[in-house]
């Protein structure tokens, strides 16, 4: 009765709010009745204990449990540190939350002890091919799932492109206002494509700081073959054809005994093949996880200078906005300010899935590379 009683009387209020309001009076909502059933009965200090989800189930509220705070399902590898435990009243039945708090520092409320289990959180990638973390100053992998296994990488290939690029620069034969041909019509139909472009060839010459922006932060698929050209030394798919070839020479220089490359952009030369820049051999780059992540612990120890750019979410080059995919920056969905994410690239095509190569230094700690190849997402 004491059920009905109390329905009965929200019922009666909800009713009366709603005549006042269709005479155009205002009334001051009750709170929400649910929200008034939970209350504190014991709280105990523990030590600080490291949990994880026991399952995706559950959420973290605050202590009156009148607001959700997090979905645990949003936190697959997050490890939870418990400093109390609390036991709260729900009508007539007690149970026993934790304080708990991730971290970052970021996330921190109750969780019903049942949705948690005791230790860290194992690091899953259920989905992802390979994967690798390296420490960045001693190129040590610290982290790895079928890291030595060869895999199609996209634009992640992009990397060794541009660390070319960096190497020509360096020298004393050209210089970030050099120009850069960009009048091959193949080049120009892929800037156009919905699939493949991004960045459009209207001019018939960008400086090399401009193709170098589009293809780090846009992912410029004809800038990326327009600069691989310009290193080669000219600007006809004959030239791409070499440039692939050093490579590849530099791929064996640092020992990428995994690392075979066809294309200076990452498409496949399936796709290539339309636009003029098929060279023939295998269909598409293939690298493994852990020398994605040496290309790029040399691109950023040789040229740091790189992450500037790669920073950036985006930038107008040449009158067209260029964006940055990587969901990992600052405004981004992703963006954890304790990580200090600052690169590194994303990559997708069919065959290769989502790639992405990230990296990051928190304060006091060496410098982290990740890699993730052929993911679902």
């Amino acid at each position: 009765m004491a059920h009905i009683s109390k329905r009965f009387t929200r019922n009666m209020i909800l009713m009366v709010a709603g005549m006042l309001s269709m005479l155009g009076l205002t009334v001051l909502q009750p709170a929400n009745v649910s929200a008034q059933t939970y209350s504190v009965v014991s709280t105990t200090s523990m030590t600080k204990t490291a949990y994880h989800r026991s399952s995706a189930k559950g959420a973290v509220f605050n202590l009156a449990h009148t607001k959700k705070l997090a979905n645990l399902k949003n936190y697959p590898n997050t490890t939870w540190y418990a400093s109390k435990k609390v036991t709260l009243k729900h009508g007539s039945t007690k149970a026993i939350y934790y304080q708990v708090k991730n971290g970052a520092g970021t996330v921190s409320g109750y969780v019903w002890h049942s949705y948690l289990t005791k230790g860290k959180s194992p690091l899953t990638l259920t989905d992802a091919k390979a994967a690798v973390a390296m420490d960045a100053k001693t190129g040590k992998v610290i982290w790895s799932k079928n890291e030595n296994t060869p895999r199609a990488i996209a634009s992640v290939t992009k990397l060794m492109t541009l660390y070319l690029v960096l190497q020509k620069v360096a020298g004393k034969s050209a210089t970030w206002n050099s120009k850069v041909t960009t009048s091959y019509s193949g080049l120009k139909s892929m800037g156009s494509s919905s699939v493949y472009g991004g960045f459009k060839f209207t001019k018939n010459s960008y400086t090399v700081k401009q193709l170098y922006d589009a293809a780090l932060i846009d992912s410029s698929n004809n800038a990326a073959i327009a600069l691989g050209q310009w290193v080669a030394g000219g600007s006809t798919p004959t030239y791409n054809k070499k440039f692939i070839k050093l490579m590849n020479a530099q791929a064996k220089k640092w020992h990428l005994g995994r690392a075979s490359f066809v294309s200076a952009n990452g498409m496949e030369q399936s796709a290539l093949k339309g636009y003029g820049y098929s060279i023939g051999g295998a269909n598409a780059n293939l690298v493994s996880a852990k020398d994605v992540a040496l290309i790029a612990k040399h691109l950023i120890t040789d040229y740091p200078t790189v992450l500037k750019t790669s920073s950036i979410g985006s930038l107008k080059v040449s009158g067209q906005l260029c964006y940055n995919y990587n969901n990992l920056l600052p405004g981004r969905k992703y963006y954890n300010s304790a990580l200090k994410v600052d690169g590194l690239k994303t990559g997708y095509t069919d065959l290769a899935g989502y790639c992405f190569v990230g990296t990051g230094q928190k304060s006091g700690h060496d410098r982290l590379i990740t890699v993730v190849l052929h993911d679902a997402d």
